[in-house]
This record gives structure tokens, sequence and C-alpha cells, in this order.
């Protein structure tokens, strides 16, 4: 394994991945509370500082990107000062943002966290989920048309922000699967019908319990019932189920495979879902298997969780981690 992730890393060809999502800003305002305020019983936070990052499918470009894929992102951002941070981030990572679209009659998503040293108080989100209009999915698809046939893997990263109705949503794994690229898919919400056509699908217990309408996941029947009835709205080949301190599942509708979590430490578990994500599709375009790419997806998921807040990893790191292991 080790040598086919050297050869990967050797290689001057770059995995091209076509990241689609929900972009949205991290804003985070740091400081520090000694008092209530006279005006009411909260706390005053003498603000110190202040930081803004990616959030949502923007995590994703940055694990691809931090792994060594080229990459280029699509989705909707508003016309407002946050949205140009975000295309700012991007493009200074090397991102290619042109199928970006603006729509002036939404805001960009914006989740301000306050935090007094390490407690956070209060969290204030900007966003409308507001599905987006058929004009603007239109001009998403059209601006797509030229960029699908020039990559080797296309991911779905929705965070439930309006993009990804279902009309839209097949509109683009059809024009996926039709250049014959593999699409994988982040999900949210309860219908699993739109992600029809999919290659990967990749939901957490608690994502794949709730559009399976089951009560629980706790054991692997219970878990291969509720991954069936994914299959039977799907037709997906696979979904691949994080189980946080578990590790995660690779299921076919034939088998399934069991990967025990690679973390000794586990600090934070915040993006190590994305991490996934992109670990997956980076190794899968990079020609390797999916039993191959999730064992790696492993190892990168317990690089990131014995890290505070969303982090990324390299492939020197993982290579390092599987050597340790």
């Amino acid at each position: 394994m080790i040598d086919k992730v050297r050869s990967i890393q050797s290689s001057n060809k770059k995995p091209a991945i076509l990241v689609i999502g929900d972009l949205m800003i991290d804003h985070y305002i740091l400081g520090n509370a000694s008092r209530l305020s006279p005006e009411a019983p909260v706390p005053i936070v003498n603000v110190k500082s202040e930081s803004v990052t990616l959030g949502g499918a923007g995590n994703v470009v940055q694990n691809l990107v931090a792994l060594g894929a080229q990459v280029t992102v699509a989705g909707v951002i508003g016309d407002d000062i946050a949205g140009s941070q975000i295309i700012e981030i991007l493009s200074n990572e090397g991102v290619e943002t042109h199928t970006i679209i603006k729509d002036n009659t939404r805001p960009t998503t914006v989740k301000t966290r306050v935090l007094a040293g390490s407690h956070q108080l209060v969290r204030i989100d900007r966003e409308t989920t507001a599905t987006v209009s058929d004009y603007i999915a239109d001009e998403l698809v059209s601006h797509l048309n030229g960029y699908m046939e020039k990559v080797d893997m296309v991911i779905l990263s929705d965070y439930n922000k309006g993009l990804f109705s279902p009309a839209l949503t097949q509109r683009l794994i059809i024009a996926a699967n039709k250049q014959g690229k593999k699409v994988i898919i982040d999900p949210k919400g309860l219908n699993y019908e739109k992600y029809k056509g999919a290659y990967i699908i990749k939901p957490n217990r608690k994502e794949l319990a709730e559009a399976a309408k089951t009560e629980k996941i706790d054991s692997i029947e219970s878990l291969k019932q509720a991954a069936k009835a994914i299959f039977e709205q799907t037709g997906t080949e696979y979904l691949v189920v994080t189980l946080s301190e578990e590790g995660m599942v690779i299921l076919s509708e034939l088998t399934h495979k069991m990967l025990p979590v690679k973390a000794t430490e586990v600090f934070d578990v915040t993006g190590a879902g994305d991490t996934v994500l992109a670990t997956i599709a980076y190794f899968i375009a990079a020609g390797l298997t999916i039993e191959e790419a999730c064992e790696l997806a492993n190892h990168a998921a317990a690089i990131v969780i014995r890290q505070v807040g969303s982090a990324t990893t390299t492939i020197d790191e993982i290579i390092n981690d599987i050597e340790k292991g």
C-alpha cells in the first residue's frame, strides 16, 4: 500500500477533482469574558481577535488541496463581502473558481461563533436555505458543461443550504455519469432518492439512521438493514458509513467490510467527515480501489481527529501514520 501511495505522490499527474457544494464562511470572534452585562444576564466579551476560514464544502476543498489535488469548485454565493472572501481564499490556494455563481437574491452563508477562551458562548447564522432559483440552477449547469469532461472525479458536498434540490442534484449526477465520471456524495437531509446514480454515498451513522427511518444503528445487522433501504432508493454502488470512534464500514449490496478507527486519541471529530470524503475521492481518482482509498481515509481521519478544529492532512502524514501503525 505504501509503495502505491508513494508512486501516486511522485507521479506528475495530479488527480483533477470537481467539488460542487454549499460554500460558507466560518467567522470566529475570540475574546475574554470576566463580567456580566448590566443590561441582561449575559457575559460581556472583550474582543481580542477575529478570523475567517472556509466552511462547508470549502473544508473538503482544503483537504483535497492539502493532498495535492487539482481542484475546481462550483456552488452559489451571495454578491457580498463574505462571497468575495470565499473567492479570495480559494484563489489563494490555487483553486479554480470560475464555476462559482453569484446570486444577488441570497446572502453567502456565514456562521459566526463567539468564544470566550475555549468556551463557545453563541453562534450567529446569516443564511437562507431556500432552494436556488431555476435561473441560477441553469446557469450553474451551463458553467459546468466544459468542466465535467476535464476532471477525474465529482464530489457533491451537501450541507442542506438550498443548492441540492432534487432536480438539480439529478441533473448534476446525470451530467457526470454521461462523461463517465464517478460521483461521490456527502449527503444531508432525508431524501436520498435525489442521489440516484451516485457511485458512493458517505453518510455518518446518525444520517444513515434518519434517512433509512431507523431508530438507531447499534449493530452490523441494523447497519445492513438501514443500508438496504438506501440501496433500494438510490442504486448507489457503495455506501461508506463513518462510525466516529468505531471507524467506518464499506457496504455494497452484497458485502460489507469494517475498518476499525486508527486514532489512539480523539480530541475533536470536527471536519473528519470532510477529510474522509476528500481522501476517498483523491485516491480513487488516482487509480486505487475503494477498499484501498477507504483504508487511507481511515488513517487521514485518525490524523485530523487528534487535532482541535477542522484540520487537513498530507500524503506524507498518511504514510507516516501507516508506518507507525
